[in-house]
C-alpha cells in the first residue's frame, strides 16, 4: 500500500482512493473514512462541544437520558438510542445492551462473567456488560476485521 497526501488551498478535504480489486478491506478503509465525518453534539455543564465518531468509547442511556463517554469525559447527548442507531449504522459502533452502544475500535477483550453475563474491557479500563442478545453483533465486526 502507498500513501500519499497534498496540500491544495481553496479546496475541501477530498480522499482519493485507488486499487487494483474491490476487496473487504477497501470496503472497510471506505466506510471508517465516511464515518470520520460524523459527530453527535455533547453538552458538558454550560458548554456545547462537538464530539467526534471515533472519540467516542460508548453511549449509554440512564433514567432516559443519554450520555456519551470519551477517553476521559461525559458528555450529555440530546435525542435518543434510536437516532443514534441510525447515525452509526456499519461503522465501529454496535450495540452491546438495550441501553449501550460501544465503540469496538476500544475494546481490548470480551470475557465470561459469572451467570453466563459476558463483559467487555475497554483500552481506558471501563467496563461494559454484554447482553448474549447482542453477541453476534460483535463477532461480525471482528470476522470484517480479520479479513
Amino acid at each position: 500500500m502507498r500513501i500519499e497526501h497534498r496540500q491544495v488551498e481553496g479546496q475541501p478535504l477530498t480522499v482519493i482512493i485507488e486499487y487494483p480489486k474491490w476487496s473487504e478491506s477497501v470496503d472497510n478503509l471506505v466506510r471508517k473514512i465516511g464515518m470520520m465525518d460524523v459527530s453527535f453534539i455533547g453538552r458538558m455543564d454550560e458548554k456545547s462541544v462537538n464530539i467526534s465518531l471515533s472519540d467516542i468509547y460508548y453511549i449509554e442511556n440512564v433514567d432516559r437520558k443519554l450520555f456519551i463517554y470519551t477517553e476521559s469525559e461525559v458528555y450529555r447527548l440530546d435525542g435518543s438510542m434510536a437516532d443514534v442507531e441510525s447515525r452509526i449504522y456499519d461503522s465501529s459502533l454496535v450495540r452491546i445492551s438495550r441501553t449501550c452502544i460501544m465503540n469496538t475500535d476500544y475494546l481490548k477483550e470480551v470475557r465470561q462473567i459469572r451467570n453466563s453475563h459476558l463483559e467487555a474491557v475497554m483500552d481506558n479500563g471501563e467496563k461494559l456488560i454484554v447482553s448474549r442478545k447482542y453477541l453476534q453483533d460483535i463477532k461480525k465486526i471482528f470476522k470484517r476485521r480479520s479479513l
